[in-house]
C-alpha cells in the first residue's frame, strides 16, 4: 500500500488538476503497486479537503455498472465517487466546457433517499424502500488523469471521474414506474448518439444503490436520508465539446437539455 505521504500528494495533484482543469500522469504508471484501497484514501483525502474549503457534500455517484460503460473502459467493476452542491445543474443549464477535462456525457437515473440505507446485507428491495423518488440526470465526466491505459485505480482516485450532473423535473416514486424500463435516447446536436434502458444497470438501478450500502458497511459508513445516489450509465459515454446542443429523451420521465459553452 502506499504510504500517508504519497497519497496526500497524489490528492494535491489531483486537486491542483480540478483547479486548472489539466491532466496528470497515471497514477498506476508512476506507483504500479497502488491497490484499490490507496485509491479510495487518495479520494477520501481530496474530499476531506474539498469539505474544508467549504464545499457541501449532496451525494454519491456509482459508475461501471453497466456493461455498456465496462466495455467502453476495461474495467469490470463498480466504483463510487462524492458529489458536492455545485456540480448540480437543472435541465437547460449552459456548462462552460472548460471547466472539465475529458468531457463526456452519461445517461443515468439518480435516487434520492428519504430513510438511511446501511449493509452489510443491504438488498435491492431494502434499497427502493429507502428511496424517495428516481429523478433522470446525465452525468458530465470529468477525468483528470490520462485516459490511455488507466485502471480502476486511476479512475476512483479521481472521485470515479465525475464532474458534474444536470437533473431532470420529473421524479417517480419506485412504486409508480417499472424503473427498469425508463428509457434513454441521446442526442448530440440533433442526432441521436446513444440509446439504452436501465435494466443495463446491474439488472435494476437501484441495485447500485444497495451494492453502495454494502460497500460503505465496509468502513463503518452508511447512506443518509436527502443524499442523491448517481445509479450509474446505461449508455457509452458520449463525447461533448464547446457549443454541443445535448437532448436526452427518457419517455415517461421527460427530457433533460442542456448547452455546453
Amino acid at each position: 500500500m502506499l504510504s500517508a505521504e504519497v497519497i496526500a500528494q497524489i490528492a494535491a495533484e489531483l486537486a491542483r488538476a480540478d483547479r486548472e482543469h489539466t491532466v496528470i500522469p497515471r497514477i498506476t504508471s508512476r506507483w504500479p503497486e497502488a491497490t484499490i484501497e490507496d485509491s479510495y484514501a487518495i479520494q477520501g483525502v481530496w474530499r476531506d479537503t474539498q469539505i474544508a474549503a467549504g464545499r457541501t457534500l449532496v451525494g454519491r455517484k456509482i459508475g461501471l455498472t453497466s456493461k455498456a460503460m465496462q466495455q467502453a473502459t476495461g474495467i469490470t467493476e463498480p466504483d463510487y465517487g462524492v458529489m458536492f452542491d455545485d456540480t448540480v445543474h437543472e435541465s437547460g443549464a449552459e456548462i462552460p466546457v472548460d471547466h472539465f477535462s475529458n468531457v463526456r456525457i452519461e445517461v443515468e437515473l439518480a435516487f434520492v433517499l428519504k430513510h438511511p440505507l446501511e449493509g452489510p446485507d443491504c438488498t435491492l428491495d431494502d434499497a427502493l424502500a429507502a428511496i424517495d423518488y428516481a429523478v433522470p440526470a446525465l452525468e458530465v465526466l470529468n477525468s483528470h488523469i490520462e485516459l490511455e491505459g488507466r485502471t480502476i485505480v486511476d479512475t476512483i482516485s479521481d472521485n470515479a471521474a465525475y464532474g458534474a450532473m444536470v437533473l431532470g423535473s420529473v421524479r417517480k416514486r419506485p412504486d409508480e414506474i417499472d424503473l427498469r424500463w425508463v428509457p434513454g435516447v441521446l442526442s448530440r446536436n440533433g442526432e441521436i448518439e446513444e440509446t439504452g434502458v436501465a435494466a443495463g444497470v446491474l439488472g435494476h438501478p437501484a441495485t447500485g444503490v444497495a451494492w453502495l450500502a454494502n460497500k460503505f458497511h465496509q468502513h463503518g459508513a452508511r447512506l443518509e436520508a436527502g443524499e442523491i445516489i448517481l445509479a450509474g450509465s446505461f449508455t457509452r459515454p458520449m463525447w461533448v465539446s464547446r457549443g454541443d446542443e445535448v437532448l436526452c429523451d427518457y419517455g415517461p420521465m421527460g427530457t433533460i437539455a442542456c448547452r455546453f459553452i
